[in-house]
Parts: C-alpha cells; structure tokens; sequence
C-alpha cells in the first residue's frame, strides 16, 4: 500500500481524504465520480461511515493537491489529506473532533439570531405588530443564511452545480435563498414574509448536521476506543540498559520489557518469564489468559502480574490491533448488494425532486383554484395551512417544502450507520465482519461446512489413552514409553511426553535411541531394550504377546485415536494412545447451528475412521474425508450445486484458504493463519467455534436493520414529497421532519446493539 519511489509509471501510490460533508451514497459517488475523472486513477474506494475517500493512483498520477481541488470543486471540503505510510491515526481522529466542534460552533451562531427571529415574530403575527419589522428579521437572517451559518453549504452548492453534479446541499440552498431574496420585495412592495422561513431551514439543517456527526461520531465508538488503546511508549533492551522509546519506533527483533499493570507495547513472542494476559480487547473474553516462554502476545493487551520479556514480532500497521482497525474499516466502507437499490435511487433523486418542486410552483401558479379545495380539506386540522392565502405565497411554500422534505440523506444512512454499529458490536465480541455482502448472505446460509483439525479439534495431538498388559502398571508403561520417546521430536511423542509430566511422571534417560522412520522407535533404558511402534513393526521384531492386547487397539483406532504398542525385551507392555482431541466448545457448537437449521458438513485430509469418530462426538451430518486441499474447492462447489450458493465454510489453515474463497461466506478462526483470514469474510478472534453462530446471529440482526432503514427512509420521502407538493406541509415543518427521519435511522441502527443481545440470548 506504500507509495513506491519510481518514476515508474506502473508504480502507485494511495492516499487517504477525510471528507467531513459527505453524508450520503449519493454524496459518495459524486466523490468518487470526480476523482475518476482524473488521468492517472487506478481505483477509488469511499467509507462512508468514517467520511473516507481512498485513491489508489499510478505514480506518474495527480498528487494531494490535485485530489484536494478535485473533491472541492465537487462541492466537498478536505479536512485532511494523507499518503498510506504517513497516515496517523489519532490525528485523524483529532480532525473528526475538530469538525464536530466546528458543526456546533456554526450551529450556535445560526441558532441564537433565528430564535431572535422567531421571538419578534410570534407577536408581530398575532398580538401587534412590530415596528420596523422586515428590517430587523433582514439583518438577523442575513449571517445565518449566507454568512457563518450558510456559507459552507452555498459553497458546496455552488461547487456541486458548476461541476454538473447535485448533492444534497442544493436542495438546501434552493430551500433558503429563494425566500430570503423573494421576502425583500416586501420593502418595495406589501406581501408576506419568507426570511424567517430562511433562516430557519438552514438553521434546522445545520441542527441536523451536528446531530448526525455526534451520531455517527457515537456509532463508530468501537473502532475509536480501539485507536487509543494501544500502548504509546514502550520498554526495550539497549546495550544491556533499559530505555524507553515511542511505540513507532519499535522494529521487529526489539526485546521488549513488560512489566505488571503495563500494555504490550506491539505484537510478539514471550522470551522468558510468564504471567496472565489481559486479552478482552482482542477477543471479548474477560477471563485473564496465562502466558510463559514461547507464546504470542497481542499489543495493547494488559500485563496483570508477572515480568515478561517479549520480543517484537510485529509493528506498525502489521499487529494485530491495526489490522482489526482495518478490517472494520473495510466493514464500514463494504457495500451490501441490497444497498444497490438506495444507490439507483440516491442517484437521480436530487434532479428528480429540482423537476418535482419546480412543477409544484408552475401547477399552484396556473392551476391555484383547482387546487383550494386541498387547502380548505387539510386547514381544517393542520393551523399552518391558509386556503386564503396569495397564489405566488402558495406556490413559493409548495416548491419550497418539496425540496427541503425531500432529501435523501436518511436514505444514504440506512446502510453505513448500520454496517457502522454491527461492525463495531461484533469487534467488541471478537467478531469481525469485513464484507457487507457477507452480512447479506449469511442469513441464506443452509450448509456449513467445517474443517477438522485446529476448527472442530484442537490441531495437536494429547495422550488420551494407556492400556497396560496384565502384570504392568499404567505408571510403569508411560514411563517407559516417555523416556524413549523424549528423544524423538516427532508429534505423537512429544504428545506422549508431555501427557506424562502432566501426571507427574518424569522421563529417564535413553541410550542407543534409534529411530524407524514412521514405524517407530527403539533405544535401552537401563539394561532393558525397548521398542515402540506400530502392530506390523512389532511383529517383524518377533514381539510376543500381542494378541491380548489386539482387541483394545482395534477399539482404540476405531474410535479415530492413534495407537501404538510398547515392548521390553520382546515382550507387549501394553499400549499408549493420542488423538486430536475436540475443542472443549465443539459439540455446544454444533448443536446450536444445528437448532438454526443448518446442514454441518466435515471436510478434511484425515483418514474415513479417523473422521467418522469426531463426526459421531460432536454430531456432524455429513463427513467428507481423504480431501486434499485442491479437493475441498471442489468440494464447495459440489454442495454449492446441491444447495443453491448457501454454503458457508470455517477454516484455520494455509490449505483452507482457497475454499473459503469458494464459500459464499469465509469465516477463518483467527488463532489460524493470516492467509485464511485474509481470505475469509468473518474472521473469529477467538478461535472458538461457538463464534459461528453468534457472527450469524449478528449478520441477520444487521441485515434487519439495513431493511428496517431502507423501508422507513424510502417510504417516507415516498409519501412526504405528494404532501408537500400538495401545500399541506409548511417548509419549516418539512425541515424538522427531514431532520428527524436522519436521525430516526441512526438511532434505529444504535438499538442492533439491543437486538443483537436479544436474539444471541
């Protein structure tokens, strides 16, 4: 993503805007519309939820500067500007606090003279008129119009029209300047007023405004607390000295001192000491996870109790924390294909409602008479209407109402303020959703399908079994089989070693260890030859005494386990067992997608037996076994036929990379490789199984948001516009309402976080 130092017209470079105004679809495509006009474009990609704009350009390409004056001249301010590899995040954020403070400030200045306003004119309408009223209600609308208030949204007006575009502060400024300018003939010639209706749509627009940057600025809490909770200074090891130095100077290799109460200042592996870990921020659980030599630490992630040196094995925008950020914005910035309606919508309802509101003011104009008896109807119990009034009043109020009731912002909101919400509950859970297709999709979801080792199991080998040969103790058998296998590195012993020390047995020594390739091993323990292996290689070393022991080894490997036999001088020990075993939360797991009527299908490389004995533990439906890696692709496929494109898949590994991407959702165990998360849709930080359903849980509850919102914002600019049109909405009432359907959407989208909570119960 970093900018290449070429020449080279086929290198690139990627910058980041921030564009506070653009509030809607409508108001993105405008965005990136403008800037793929400019030669040199390679892709550009808006977050509407985080007000970001990403332009990836060749290197040969337009610069910062000519982004900034492209997305101005469309009507939009830049608040910043950045390349990928200088870009600052808490600065970013400081700029998004700027802008909210400057949308209150603006706010305050258009509120206090339109209250003034709307003081004098209550009782110059009703009790007794107020003398040199038109010129007072002038000079106090004319900075809330066209100065400190209004200012910023003619501009973007004006900049939008000259560009051949139409954003949603068009129809504002068509709402406000018309009055203030038609309600100055008054000094020239007796009518009714239309500056207080200026001043006060603009100033219940710049209302809705702050209110909506507040919103979402509260929406997207989850992705700000992750920015600021990482570890800004951190304690390395220089030259034998402890010194302490900015996180953005650790380098990969820095041997890091954690002391208690301290956050890992960056990504790494324990080098020595051992502690419990605080890891809520990554995965949601609360329960403090032991940590000693050899294990990985996220950053940000609090130290409770123990020194631990830690050496950097991640910095910068590659730990784990910066990749959570980024996979939320990409959540955010996802578009979901539902989403396709609002945007043909959202494209031509800006000139639509220009066309609506200009045919309300000719049809009142020409064809008023016909149209009183719609007044007298709706005067009758709405006050604001006057059946009375002048034909131009009429007409001017019809076309206004039209084109400040009509715009689409809650239209433009109904999607990224839910995506915003969902992405940033499932992070709090260590749920990240990256697509917004995927959220779409999941709730189609028939089949899922579910690697073995490392999803279903736990991906390493443990001791599960000891059958001693009579006369043999269990003690004496795993001892012997310990001390020889302590020698060999191979899984299945070191499974056996370690399931000995944790009963409290410790490994003798070996001499002459030798071994067998995959049969096994050999070595003496004492004066005593000791031989461990399979059934076929005892028996070619003469071994005596095996068939006692052949109808508990038959049981063992039916059941999926990997056995094998020990022997002291030729004679059967008895037998020592390891499997795979199952994650404590697989069977609960299961048994819930399968209470949300899902078909889980088991796809693996292991053997048929071994497969079928998991698949008989944790309740599987049907087992696909012997598949290589090339073979579950095509596997995906093969239900992806049978079952319509419902098919979802849970991988951890390299091997399971491609068929996620076959899947219609990819959902990668996050304690698996980064190639699989990259290539999933959901990503389970985890590494619990049980998160496949809450992800589902959570992709359906957002969906029904994103519908809830695109029904109410459609249907309401649906049924308003015909009223306004029809002069039975007064302009400022018209302005409040549009206000309230923004910010009904948001406040739906706020309440997933209820519903999710509800449905996950």
């Amino acid at each position: 993503m970093v900018a290449r130092a070429s020449s080279d017209s086929s290198a690139t470079k990627t910058f980041e805007l921030i564009v506070p105004g653009m509030g809607s679809d409508h108001c993105a495509g405008i965005v990136s519309k403008t800037i793929r006009r400019l030669e040199g474009i390679d892709d550009v990609s808006t977050n509407l939820a985080a007000h970001r704009v990403k332009v990836t350009a060749r290197y040969d390409g337009p610069d910062a500067e000519n982004l900034r004056k492209a997305v101005e001249g469309a009507g939009y301010d830049v608040a910043a500007i950045s390349r990928d590899d200088d870009a600052d995040q808490e600065s970013e954020t400081a700029i998004e606090e700027a802008y909210l403070q400057q949308a209150r400030r603006r706010l305050w200045i258009a509120a206090i003279p339109t209250t003034l306003i709307m003081l004098l004119m209550i009782p110059h309408m009703f009790w007794q008129p107020v003398p040199g009223y038109l010129a007072i209600i002038a000079l106090l609308a004319f900075p809330v119009v066209f100065l400190f208030g209004g200012a910023a949204t003619h501009k973007a007006s004006w900049r939008s029209l000259k560009n051949g575009t139409f954003n949603m502060d068009v129809l504002i400024s068509m709402g406000s300047l018309p009055p203030y300018i038609i309600g100055l003939v008054g000094f020239v010639y007796p009518m009714t007023s239309f500056i207080e209706m200026a001043a006060t749509i603009m100033t219940f627009h710049l209302v809705g405004r702050y209110l909506e940057t507040k919103a979402k600025g509260k929406a997207s809490e989850a992705i700000r607390r992750l920015l600021t909770m990482g570890a800004k200074t951190a304690r390395v090891e220089r030259n034998g000295e402890e010194v302490e130095i900015p996180v953005r100077e650790l380098a990969p290799g820095d041997i890091m001192i954690v002391r208690p109460g301290d956050k890992v200042p960056t990504d790494g592996e324990v080098v020595d000491g051992e502690s419990h870990l605080d890891e809520s921020i990554a995965t949601g659980e609360s329960v403090p996870v032991y940590k000693s030599t050899g294990d990985t630490v996220i950053g940000a992630t609090i130290n409770k109790e123990g020194r631990l040196r830690v050496k950097a094995t991640r910095v910068g925008g590659d730990t784990f924390l910066a990749q959570v950020v980024k996979l939320i914005d990409e959540a955010q910035g996802s578009r979901v294909p539902i989403q396709e309606f609002a945007d043909r919508m959202t494209g031509r309802f800006v000139p639509l409602v220009l066309v609506i509101a200009l045919g309300s003011l000719l049809v009142w104009l020409f064809a008023a008479d016909a149209l009183r008896p719609i007044l007298e109807w709706g005067g009758a119990f709405l006050p604001w209407v006057d059946p009375a009034a002048p034909t131009p009043v009429l007409a001017i109020l019809a076309a206004i109402a039209v084109l400040v009731i009509a715009c689409p912002c809650a239209l433009g909101l109904a999607t990224p303020t839910a995506l915003m919400v969902g992405s940033g509950v499932g992070a709090e859970r260590g749920i990240l959703i990256r697509s917004g297709e995927a959220i779409q999709t999941f709730k189609d979801i028939k089949v899922m399908v579910l690697d073995k080792t490392g999803t279903i199991t736990r991906g390493e080998p443990k001791l599960t079994d000891v059958v001693a040969a009579e006369g043999v103790s269990e003690t004496e058998l795993l001892e012997l089989a310990a001390t020889v296998e302590n020698a060999s590195e191979h899984p299945i012993a070191r499974a056996i070693v370690e399931g000995a020390r944790e009963r409290g047995i410790r490994p003798g020594d070996v001499l002459d260890f030798r071994s067998t390739g995959a049969r096994g091993v050999s070595g003496r323990v004492g004066d005593r030859t000791v031989l461990i292996g399979n059934r076929r290689l005892l028996e070619e070393e003469g071994v005596t005494g095996l068939d006692a022991l052949s109808e508990r080894l038959h049981d063992l490997e039916s059941q999926g386990r990997t056995a094998v036999i020990v022997a002291r001088d030729s004679q059967a020990y008895g037998i020592v067992a390891v499997a795979d075993t199952l994650k404590d939360e697989s069977v609960d797991a299961i048994k819930a997608m399968h209470e949300h009527g899902l078909h889980v299908v088991m796809i693996t490389g292991d053997n048929e037996r071994a497969a079928q004995a998991v698949a008989r533990e944790v309740g599987i439906d049907e087992v696909r076994a012997g598949v290589l890696p090339e073979g579950k692709v095509d596997a995906i496929r093969e239900l992806q036929k049978k079952y319509g494109n419902h098919v979802a898949m849970v991988g951890d590994g390299i091997n399971d990379a491609p068929a996620l991407k076959q899947a219609n959702v990819g959902i990668a165990i996050g304690a698996g490789a980064d190639v699989a998360i990259e290539a999933a849709d959901v990503t389970l930080v985890r590494g619990e199984l049980s998160g496949v359903v809450d992800a589902m849980v959570l992709s359906r509850a957002t969906f029904r948001k994103i519908v809830e919102n695109l029904v109410w914002a459609s249907g309401y600019n649906a049924a308003a516009i015909p009223i306004a049109a029809a002069g039975l909405l007064h302009p400022m009432i018209g302005v409040v309402a549009m206000t309230a359907s923004s910010l009904s959407v948001i406040g739906n989208s706020m309440l997933l976080r209820r519903r999710y909570q509800k449905e996950h119960r």
